[in-house]
């Protein structure tokens, strides 16, 4: 995070420029600007959580720290994040109000990505999500493996205390994000996908259905998908919105699915949703985005998956593999 003056400064040549905001604020710099510093000095949009907690704090003003914490180790960094969740204010409290209150009297919009670090609470199933092996490279596959190098890769010992503090961490977490939503402010859905086995494509679904499960409805969920992210991109520059919502006049930004997805957000997966046919006894794939619609142009959703099906098959015959690499224990290694 920037110094405050400096962020100060960022932020009013922005709003000169007609530009919108919105920050990811670093854990190192959170004790002196957190997200509601940040927003009183005109941050538009706060995206992940950090600051957020940091602004909600009882009994301290940084967090407490272990002794030997280093930032630069990421398992330390990302474990010690949800140690937050019992440090802040309960929900309903005077000043969890005033919070939400305040930020929804500054117009701010929540992005929270949820999707990114849904991993921390249960590393074994986003590892075994059954779009990888044909929709996930190789190389991407690498690069979400425990490493000390790569951003995000940071399971190095990732125990059950840790699940246990992220489970912690999402329930008060997801409670601030509906009642911001009940109380009138804006959530937005978005994925920052490539990290921490959090795939494109698939990781916006995963953040949908996390709202749900947060308290949206899923008619809530699709507005945070559509109208208020264009609601995000066009209010700083004081114009109408040209796509978000299905009117004359916008761009068709639309998505052709052949199943309810109120009935269930799964259906909007590339993968589709799972549903045993009562006719014939069989469980059988259900839904998938069929076309994609962006500025009127129709794309075939389905060829686009397979196409990136493709890319995946191509490089694992590069590297002469037929299935993504498994961590296995050191005594059965081929080598051995």
């Amino acid at each position: 995070a920037y110094p405050p003056e400096i962020m100060a400064a960022l932020l009013d040549e922005a709003k000169k420029l007609g530009l919108g905001s919105t920050a990811h604020l670093s854990q190192s710099g959170v004790a002196n600007m957190n997200a509601l510093d940040a927003v009183r000095l005109g941050l538009g949009t706060v995206t992940h959580f950090y600051g957020l907690f940091e602004a909600l704090y009882d009994g301290h003003n940084v967090q407490p720290w272990p002794p030997g914490y280093n930032n630069f180790d990421e398992q330390q960094r990302f474990s010690q994040v949800a140690r937050q969740w019992n440090l802040v204010h309960p929900q309903g409290s005077e000043e969890w109000l005033a919070l939400l209150e305040e930020f929804k009297d500054l117009g701010v919009i929540l992005d929270p990505t949820m999707t990114a670090y849904l991993a921390s609470r249960d590393v074994m199933a986003r590892r075994s999500a059954e779009w990888h092996e044909q929709y996930t490279l190789p190389s991407l596959w690498d690069f979400y493996q425990p490493s000390r190098i790569n951003h995000g890769s940071y399971y190095f010992d990732w125990t059950s205390w840790d699940e246990t503090a992220w489970r912690n961490f999402y329930r008060v977490w997801m409670a601030f994000l509906n009642d911001y939503k009940n109380m009138g402010g804006r959530v937005t859905v978005s994925s920052d996908a490539g990290y921490i086995y959090n795939t494109f494509g698939f990781g916006t679904i995963a953040e949908m259905e996390l709202l749900q499960e947060a308290g949206f409805h899923p008619l809530e969920v699709i507005r945070a998908a559509t109208l208020h992210g264009a609601q995000a991109l066009f209010e700083p520059k004081g114009k109408p919105i040209e796509f978000g919502v299905v009117r004359a006049g916008l761009l068709a930004d639309l998505v052709i699915v052949p199943e309810d997805p109120i009935a269930n957000l799964k259906v909007l997966y590339g993968t589709g949703a799972v549903r045993l046919n009562e006719e014939t006894g069989q469980a059988e794939r259900v839904g998938g985005i069929r076309y994609t619609i962006k500025d009127g142009i129709i794309y075939d959703a389905r060829q686009l998956l397979a196409d990136v099906a493709q890319m995946v098959a191509e490089q694992k015959a590069e590297r002469d593999i037929t299935r993504l690499p498994e961590i296995v224990f050191p005594d059965s290694r081929p080598d051995r």
